[in-house]
């Protein structure tokens, strides 16, 4: 909107300027040409009408057009070779300024797929409550039910008939079974529907997750259930900190489990208890201290902060719904692939400002020479086009730093 006008109003002086002052315009071209082995121009009209149609064809804004979508569009497919799928060039260019990632646990940060470790039974035998607790998960998709279905199924246990079935996100589920009302969820649960003798769980699985089985308002069994960390996680929170940016864990488990997790990925902030409903919330507050925040995540309750965070990064084995919010998916689930999408952002950039640069230099020594005649307009054509070769090339060199 500025440039062509700009342009043509130089073009119409330019054409002027051959009329009004050609001798003026005929000394300074031949100056150009005593320091540069151009053609010198033809006098009169011809000279006017040479000089004008030269600047009009040398200052084409070709190479300023692909300056920024060639780096792009170069970034964003290096990206998709690589597993990382770019919704858009916004959110390749975004990715740079992050200072802050929150990472969800469960199914980011650990594999998703926990496992029922130990059963401490303190009413009744152990195989009795964990056939309750297997009913009651029946109806839950949530990783921490599967681990107890997967335990009950390897057990060969009878799937007991529910009734009443009653979900609290993040907390717990409660259910009738043979006429007793049931309650399954956090330790923090258990206090809030006024259960108060909750025993400490066991120090040495402080990793574990504890779901406690409950009813009659006493704690019947406490289930150890554990999910295993990513091999990258570790590795990949170190890239992150040499980088600069800070990650903070955030998850629905109790603080203790929390940081023991956290701490083996080397995150030293954790977010615990966060309910999923909250976690839009949680990253308002990093927004709101001048934080540009990353959210990764892979769940449906994911997908409000996904959609909240200046960068949405959804795992690829995540749900559909975690996907369509996020600006960035990490499609083979590899954690490695969250630093490479920084620096791939970081990268891309740098090559838009260098394509940006060239662009803009080559219009300020060629404008000036086309403007007093120097350069016969089949070489301004030429220049013209050898401008945007030479901003296509500079983007596809992005290729070699990856």
């Amino acid at each position: 909107m500025i440039f062509v006008p700009v342009i043509l109003m130089l073009a119409l002086l330019v054409f002027t300027a051959w009329l009004i002052f050609p001798a003026f315009m005929s000394t300074v071209a031949s100056a150009l040409h005593a320091v540069l082995p151009l053609s010198l121009p033809a006098e009169g009209i011809a000279a006017a009408l040479m000089a004008t149609i030269a600047t009009l064809v040398i200052a084409c804004p070709c190479a300023l057009g692909l300056a920024t979508p060639t780096a792009l569009m170069v970034g964003s497919g290096i990206g998709a070779n690589k597993g990382i799928l770019i919704r858009s060039g916004e959110a390749l260019q975004r990715m740079k300024d992050v200072d802050t990632m929150l990472l969800d646990k469960t199914g980011t940060l650990t594999h998703g797929k926990p496992e029922l470790i130990k059963t401490e039974a303190y009413v009744g035998d152990e195989a009795s409550l964990l056939s309750i607790a297997y009913a009651m998960e029946s109806f839950s998709e949530h990783p921490l039910a599967l681990a107890i279905k997967n335990a009950a199924q390897a057990r060969k246990l009878s799937l007991m008939e529910v009734e009443n079935f009653s979900a609290n996100p993040g907390r717990g589920i409660s259910a009738e079974i043979k006429g007793k009302r049931y309650y399954l969820g956090s330790r923090n649960w258990m206090a809030d529907i006024g259960i108060r003798d909750v025993a400490d769980p066991d120090p040495e699985l402080a990793y574990a997750g504890s779901i406690y089985l409950a009813a009659e308002g006493k704690v019947l069994a406490c289930f150890y259930v554990a999910d295993t960390i990513r091999d990258e996680a570790q590795g990949m929170v170190q890239t992150l900190l040499q980088k600069g940016i800070k990650p903070i864990m955030m998850s629905g488990d109790n603080l203790h489990t929390a940081q023991a997790i956290a701490a083996k990925c080397g995150i030293e902030e954790v977010w615990a208890n966060v309910l999923p409903a909250d976690k839009a919330g949680k990253v308002k507050e990093l927004q709101s201290s001048g934080r540009v925040v990353a959210m990764i995540g892979d769940g449906i309750n994911d997908a409000p902060a996904l959609k909240q965070a200046d960068i949405g990064i959804a795992m690829g084995m995540g749900t559909d719904i975690a996907i369509e919010a996020a600006d960035i998916t990490i499609l083979r689930g590899d954690l490695r692939l969250i630093p490479l999408a920084h620096k791939l952002s970081v990268q891309t950039f740098a090559k838009i400002r260098q394509n940006l640069f060239w662009a803009f230099f080559y219009n300020l020594i060629a404008i000036p020479l086309a403007a007093f005649g120097v350069l016969h307009p089949v070489i301004a054509e030429i220049a013209m086009a050898l401008s945007s070769v030479t901003v296509v090339s500079n983007a596809n060199l992005l290729r070699h730093k990856f």
